[in-house]
């Protein structure tokens, strides 16, 4: 079993930079709901505006649908990880959950972090993307 369905990357301009899902069929529903996901961020994220804003916000459970749980997290320049696990994996537990947003984030600085990367485009790096998968598929 998949630790999780989706993985998206998403600009401060709330631009894709990155999408991955482990289920083609389910490829559209799954973008709806990292869609839907980035304006309960938004909103989580103007609740908290006492905060710092150079703060990581670990945003936990944003929704969760009949099959899909979706949560987020804010990395300190405002670029958001939301990744969809399938409900019935209740195995899952909220470390594991958080060790998959520490990951994908210190991928993702790894990633930017080549000096071939322009800021603002899209992830096409095929190291990051096998990384992705590998975090998707729970082997990483």
């Amino acid at each position: 079993q998949n630790m999780a369905f989706c993985i998206a990357v998403i600009g401060k301009d709330n631009a894709p930079l990155y999408l991955t899902t482990s289920d083609m069929e389910q490829e559209l529903e799954l973008q709806y709901h990292v869609n839907a996901a980035l304006d309960v961020v938004e909103e989580k994220c103007l609740i908290g505006k006492g905060a710092p804003e150079s703060k990581e916000l670990y945003l936990g459970l944003l929704y969760s649908t009949e099959n899909h749980k979706i949560y987020g997290f804010v990395t300190n320049t405002r670029v958001k990880f939301i990744v969809v696990i399938d409900s019935s994996n209740v195995a899952l537990r909220e470390n594991e959950v958080r060790a998959i947003f520490r990951n994908l984030h210190l991928l993702y600085t790894d990633a930017i972090c080549n000096p071939f990367y322009i800021p603002g485009e899209s992830l096409t790096s095929k190291k990051f993307d096998r990384a992705v998968q590998k975090l998707m598929s729970g082997t990483a």
